[in-house]
């Protein structure tokens, strides 16, 4: 059983590594006014808000690059703290330094705040903050003062088991998705292909279907490059294809689903995939993935590859493509990269066979673990759980999800409309031509939330580009989906975690530097051969083995 340490022992282990003034920061009596009201609240159930006195909590949260940096000027916040009358204070860090800092701030108790909004935390994390006693566990305050979030466990009981422990805790607020569900489900396929049928058209040529034909189309672009930057006034280099290797959405990998038996390389972290007969297996260990990858390199060494792939940053990748240069590229939505009009998703490109393999983890929908954790700074856990489930309530989850209404000052994802009973419903605004992660990015705040497909219509309408996405997925893609399983979203023991977190990270690094030479210059038989040894030395079967532990218990 994982021993639960107290706050007050918390409080004992921050004087024993620092000081007296680590022992105050870590009392929080010093940060807020709110602090000693927020204490003095009695909560024995759930909390009604506005509460009559104001309160101050601490929180860390990120920001996406380039916009607001101060939580409480976005509307969202706004709003929030005249509903609640909760004040925040944050402290914010922008996205690309997160994972960095996050760490720095969760060991120095002058940095931690009573919560993590936007905490993401792997498994391998939580479980070592938990037994550090620096976060809290949270099923208590679920069941006693979060309704919001209670409501959706007890009409998704899954979500509750895939937050649970080994010993029975939930350490951290999950974040929620639900659009589709099962083969059909948005999060099957993030790293979509898309081709440029203006191209297409002009050059006369059809929708590929097979690799060869895929070749054939990129080289015809290549070779027309000339006529394509003239008619269409194009500057800069036409680029048959774009992509950044080993960067999730924008990682080539769906196009080599159809060699050998067609599993590809869809976990672009693990690089696991589930046979049919529910056996775990290393995609990257395939023989159809050394074939793929030898097929990209002769892509590559056609020029028909952008040179950039391997270093490119995503706001190169989209300036590039929003000027008009590509002709195939890589992304969750073509319209983050150039429009919509001009462009179609690339079905499945049969070699030896025609396969789409989905996601791990995405037949349950966008799920994610640790996503917001409570920490022992709170001197009232019970009511910042209470705030924390404020996140949950059915039209507050949208609007911290994607964006809100009724902003003077920006574009509104959102305008207050009403549903068919005469009710508040969120209307999502059209997006014109303005990139939909952009116009997100400036309004959402994140953190934790559910989004239920049985909210659509009746809270909130459909993102118009979650729906063409979802079309796309069930017409183009779901039909060659093959594979019946998934890796589903398990929650390992502390040692599970740790051994797999550990084997993972040499593998994975292993894996994606190989994979980046290899289509850059190749394979050998003997640099592959060394490659298998290799993956063995780092523990591939270990790895493999726990992995097929927890599907088998998963399906027992």
């Amino acid at each position: 059983m994982k021993k639960l340490i107290s706050r007050r022992n918390f409080l004992k282990v921050c004087a024993l590594a620092g000081s007296a003034a680590a022992l105050s920061a870590c009392g929080g009596k010093s940060t807020g006014s709110g602090d000693s009201a927020a204490a003095a609240v009695d909560v024995t159930g759930a909390v009604t808000f506005p509460l009559s006195e104001k309160v101050t909590f601490t929180g860390m949260t990120s920001f996406p690059v380039g916009s607001e940096p101060e939580p409480n000027n976005r509307t969202i916040f706004k709003r929030l703290e005249e509903q609640t009358n909760v004040h925040i204070d944050w402290t914010a860090i922008q996205s690309d330094q997160w994972s960095d800092k996050i760490t720095l701030n969760m060991s120095n108790p002058n940095t931690l705040t009573d919560f993590v909004f936007t905490a993401d935390f792997t498994d391998s994390n939580l479980l070592r903050y938990a037994d550090q006693g620096v976060i809290l566990n949270l099923e208590d305050y679920i069941d006693n003062n979060m309704p919001y979030l209670q409501k959706v466990f007890e009409q998704y009981p899954e979500y509750r088991t895939m937050c649970t422990d080994s010993d029975g805790h939930i350490w951290a607020l999950p974040w929620i998705e639900q659009l589709g569900s099962e083969k059909t489900a948005i999060q099957t396929i993030g790293n979509m292909s898309f081709i440029n049928t203006k191209w297409l058209n002009f050059l006369g040529l059809s929708m590929p279907t097979t690799v060869d034909e895929f070749e054939q189309v990129l080289i015809a672009f290549r070779d027309n490059a000339a006529s394509i930057k003239a008619e269409y006034g194009i500057d800069g280099d036409i680029i048959p294809m774009s992509c950044i290797v080993n960067n999730g959405d924008q990682d080539p990998s769906i196009l080599i689903n159809g060699f050998g038996e067609g599993y590809g390389d869809a976990d672009k972290d693990r690089h696991i995939a589930v046979t049919n007969d529910r056996k775990v297996i290393c995609a990257a260990t395939q023989q159809g993935y050394r074939d793929g990858l030898d097929w990209l390199h002769k892509l590559y060494a056609e020029k028909l590859i952008d040179p950039e792939c391997f270093t490119q940053e995503w706001s190169t990748y989209v300036s590039k493509g929003k000027a008009g240069r590509y002709g195939v590229c890589f992304s969750w939505d073509v319209a983050n990269i150039d429009n919509l009009t001009d462009w179609e998703p690339l079905p499945a490109l049969t070699a030896d066979t025609r396969n789409i393999t989905p996601q791990n983890g995405s037949f349950t929908s966008g799920f994610a673990r640790g996503r917001c954790v409570v920490t022992a700074k709170a001197t009232n856990p019970a009511l910042v759980c209470a705030w924390l489930d404020q996140m949950y309530a059915p039209l507050q989850s949208p609007q911290n999800n994607w964006g809100t209404y009724g902003d003077a000052e920006g574009f509104n994802i959102f305008e207050l409309s009403t549903n068919d009973k005469g009710e508040p419903m969120l209307k999502h605004a059209p997006l014109g031509d303005a990139s939909p992660v952009e116009v997100r990015e400036a309004q959402c705040v994140s953190g934790p939330l559910a989004v239920l497909d049985d909210y659509y219509g009746v809270y909130v309408t459909c993102p118009d580009d979650a729906q063409y996405r979802l079309d796309w997925i069930k017409e183009i893609y779901t039909p060659d989906m093959n594979n019946d399983y998934v890796y589903p979203n398990v929650f390992m023991s502390s040692e599970d975690t740790e051994q797999v977190s550990n084997l993972q990270a040499d593998l994975q690094t292993y894996m994606n530097t190989q994979k980046a030479n290899w289509i850059m210059n190749g394979t050998k038989d003997a640099e592959w051969n060394e490659y298998l040894s290799k993956l063995e030395d780092y523990g591939l079967s270990d790895y493999l083995g726990i992995m097929q532990k927890y599907l088998d218990a998963y399906y027992a």
